[in-house]
Formats: C-alpha cells, structure tokens, sequence
C-alpha cells in the first residue's frame, strides 16, 4: 500500500501531472482550430511549424547530451504544444534556479577548506602517470582534492557494515552527521536511533537529513519534530510540496555518515532492514559501503554541511568540523595510497561521478570489473564501456537478476545486445537484487559509492562516492567482485534474442524517454 502510494504521489506531484495537462491543451487547441479556423487551417499550422522551430533550435544550441535533446525533440515536433510548454515548465523553474544559485555560493564558501595539497598531487601524478589528470579536473570542476593518510575499509554488505558503524557512533564525542536518502524505521534505524539519542544526552551534536521523496511513505510528516524532542537536529531534504515543480526531481541520494571529522561512512547502504537482509524485498540484497579514516574524511563532512545549509540562512562555522582531535584519531599510516571522496550535484554543468566512470574505463589496461542496480546509458558511457571492452579490456557488469524496477530492468535489458556484441561480459546475480555501485580495475583502482548508472544518478540527483586508488582495499573490492560472480549467471546474445518480443518492444520505446524518467 505504501509503495503504491508513494508512486501517485510521485505522478501528481511530478512532471506528470504537468504533462497531462499539457497534452490536454494540445488536444483542445487541435480542437479549437479546427471547429473555428477550418478556413485557415495553413495559417495555424504555419503557426505551429515556426512554434516548434524555435523551440526545437534553442534546445540544438543549448547545452546537454545528445540523448537529452532527443528525449526533447521528439515531442515538441510530434505536439508542438504539449511539447513547446512541458519543455518550457521545466526550463523556467525558479525554485530550480534558486536552489542552483545557493548550491553555487556553498561551493564557493566550502572550496578554501577543499583545497588540493600540491605535494599529494605531485606524489600522485609520479606514481600513476597515466592517470595523473585526474585530481586536477577533479579539484578544479568537481571542487574535491585527493588525500594521502586515509585509509579505507570495504564492506561487501549492508550486513558487515552496520555494526560498524553502530560501533563507530557509540565512539562519537563531538559530532555525528548522518545524510541518507532513505530511512525506514525497523531493526537497523531503531538500533542507530538509540545510540544518537544517547548521545545527543551526552551533549554530542548530533544532526540528521534524509530524502523527502525518499522517505515519502517510511516516516511520519512530522518525525523531524519527534527527532529535535530527543535533542537531534533533524531537517528533510526537499519536502515533497503540494504543487507542481521539476525541483523535486533533483532528489539527495547520498549515503553519508560523519563522526567527529575522523571517521566517515559511504556506499548503496540505507537505513532500512532491506539493505542489511533483516527484511527480504527482492531475494538476497547485495550492496556496498566503506569506511574512510583521516584527511579525506574532510570531503565528506564538507559533502554533508552543503547540502544541510541549502536551506539555513545563517553562515556555517566550518572550522569547528574540520580538524578532528588528535587522541580520537590516529593517523591512517602513510602508505595507504591515495582516496578521493567526491560529490556531484544536479544543479552544475560538471557530471563529475560520470566523468570518474569514464576516466577509469579509458584509463583500464587489463580490466574493468563493474556492480549497478540500473543500466541506463547515453552514448558517452556506451562508447567508453564498448571501447574498452574492443581494445582488449575485460569489461564486466553485474546486475541484479530480481530487479526491483521493472520499467529500469527491460531498459537495461535494451542494451545488453549491443554490449554484448562489443565484448562487454554482462552477470546477473540470481539470489536476487543487486544494489551495490561499484568499480573497480588492473588492482589499482575502485570507486565505492552512491551513483548508478543512470541517467537519475549521473544527472538528476545528488550524489557522491569514494575513489581510492594504489590502496589495500582495491583489492577487498576485486575480491568481493570475484565471489559475487560465481552466484551470478551469464547473459548471452542467445538469450537476449530469445527474450519475450513485448519485453523488448517495451524496452526499446522507453529508451526514446529514459533522459527525461
């Protein structure tokens, strides 16, 4: 029931609703002109022509991917109105423009604490030489440097790192940020809920932000009020209003956990019972997290303050989160390579957790090891994901075998024959759901985090993951992919011919709107 409920409220709140009604106006104009202008029926169509002409080249000039416009054009030619006005109702939306022009001044105020240490850059381009402009795009576009002294711990479920962290909080004596896009209450939720009360008891600060679609229908309207009873402050990241906006489509998937500017967590893993299998939904859940120790804990916490002070009106005391006490904190040793933790927002033109994806499939020279919930790809992601699986690279994907969206499944199965004739090796994993985001590859490099891929994940939400590289736990990574491909079956072209021909009927259309889902 929940969930049914959560899906109209996505249609009567969304761009649906809008598109709906739009259409309606196309039909009563078509209507319209041709009871009363039947005599000058080429001059309203002549009308039309020009409307869907200007429309049609703003969008042409206008940055974007190629997929994006296309999702675009096809319906301002085909409705001229319907299309003309759902497209401007997306472009004029102050709410957006507003958020975007706050995101932007956060960045700004945050960027002298994200400050790339030279001789961290300098150590790195020497030791990976192939890969050395990556910390520079990165601090420069995406605003997050790379670190030394930080180690990481990889978990390869929900299960393994959720006493962990409870562990990890139970330590806390100065602060907790928790950033999830859902929380659900149950075992897990609960468990962590007692410890942050405690704590907020013991003068610990403690705040917490969640999702507003993502927790529509998992928690009550009013349970930030419930939390700042217990001494926590609690806020919800775009509360799902009563009116129509495209704002509400720029969702905050991240997964963060801070404790005392020491110790941070990240990955697929929410706070619900589904992500630790204390609660079945689609088979056996399989996702990700890991825990990052030392300097580069500091992105994270940067990650968490922008995102909770979109919203505030007041000026942040970012130093007060940035420098953890030396006796809660040991320094990771020195050897422990190199961790950038990232995050990407909507509201920029910089796809930054798109571009780590490419940078590592162009940089792979043996292989490219891959574990997402959805597989929705523009052409950019397409080219680098066949190139390198055609020059030699062993280019990997594991999916989930129980999708838990049906519409993103029979997308994904649309381009499984084109990967697959390129080379790219294709898994699903049949005890049931895959939820982990995940890369890794040549033993050297992985990225952990949020973001799938998706055109939601690359473009439409915020998001953030942790790159490490010539660290101990690539290695926990590769070995975790290894383990979970032998609990995976193989897809070939045979089986994708033989797939039901109403699936990939559904599969192929649904491919002309996937920029805009």
């Amino acid at each position: 029931m929940a969930k049914k409920m959560k899906g109209l409220l996505r249609i009567i709140f969304g761009r649906t609703t809008f598109a709906v009604l739009a259409l309606a106006v196309q039909i009563g104009v078509l209507a319209w002109c041709f009871l009363f202008f039947m005599e000058n029926i080429v001059y309203v169509f002549g009308l039309y022509i020009l409307l869907s002409t200007a429309v049609v080249l703003y969008i042409l000039n206008k940055r974007g991917t190629p997929e994006y416009k296309t999702a675009w054009i096809i319906p301002v030619l085909i409705l001229p109105v319907f299309g003309s006005l759902l497209y401007l109702f997306v472009e004029l939306q102050l709410p957006t423009r507003l958020m975007a022009g706050r995101v932007k001044r956060l960045s700004e105020q945050t960027r002298p604490y994200l400050a790339q240490d030279p001789e961290t850059e300098r150590a790195y381009c020497e030791d990976d030489q192939a890969d050395g402009g990556l910390p520079r795009y990165m601090n420069r576009w995406g605003g997050f440097p790379v670190y030394q002294n930080t180690s990481v711990t990889y978990f390869p479920l929900g299960d393994d790192k959720f006493p962990e962290l409870l562990r990890q909080l139970e330590g806390a004596r100065h602060f907790i940020f928790l950033e999830y896009f859902i929380v659900e209450q149950g075992v897990m939720w609960n468990s962590i809920l007692e410890v942050l009360e405690r704590k907020a008891e013991e003068g610990v600060e403690v705040r917490v932000m969640y999702d507003g679609m993502g927790c529509l229908t998992l928690l009550p309207r009013r349970y930030p009020e419930e939390l700042r009873e217990k001494g926590i402050r609690c806020k919800v990241f775009s509360p799902v209003r009563p009116v129509l906006s495209t704002y509400q489509n720029n969702r905050d998937h991240r997964k963060i956990a801070v404790i005392d500017g020491h110790t941070a967590f990240t990955g697929g893993v929410n706070l619900a019972d589904e992500y630790i299998n204390r609660k079945e939904r689609f088979g056996h859940w399989k996702d990700t997290a890991v825990m990052v120790k030392g300097d580069g804990v500091k992105s994270f916490t940067m990650m968490f303050l922008q995102n909770w002070n979109i919203t505030e009106s007041g000026q942040e005391n970012y130093e007060a989160y940035l420098e953890p006490h030396e006796d809660l904190c040991p320094a990771p040793a020195p050897k422990a390579g190199y961790v950038m933790p990232y995050g990407d927002s909507p509201l920029d033109e910089e796809a930054v957790g798109k571009q780590v994806y490419v940078d590592i499939l162009y940089q792979a020279k043996r292989y490219v090891h891959m574990m997402t919930p959805y597989l929705i790809l523009d052409q950019d992601m397409m080219s680098a994901l066949t190139y390198a699986a055609k020059r030699g690279v062993e280019t990997i994907i594991i999916m989930p075998h129980i999708p838990d969206k049906i519409y993103a499944y029979l997308l994904a199965r649309s381009y499984y024959e084109e990967l697959l004739m390129a080379g790219v090796k294709i898994y699903e994993y049949t005890p049931g759901f895959v939820h982990a985001k995940v890369y890794v590859s040549d033993d050297d490099r992985a990225v952990v985090g949020t973001i799938n891929m998706d055109y939601r994940s690359l473009y439409l939400h915020f998001e953030c993951a942790a790159y490490f590289c010539k660290n101990p736990a690539v290695e926990d990574v590769e070995r975790d992919f290894q383990d979970t491909l032998e609990k995976c079956q193989e897809i070939t072209l045979e089986d994708c011919r033989s797939y039901p021909a109403v699936r990939r009927f559904a599969g192929s259309l649904l491919r002309l709107f996937a920029p805009l889902m």
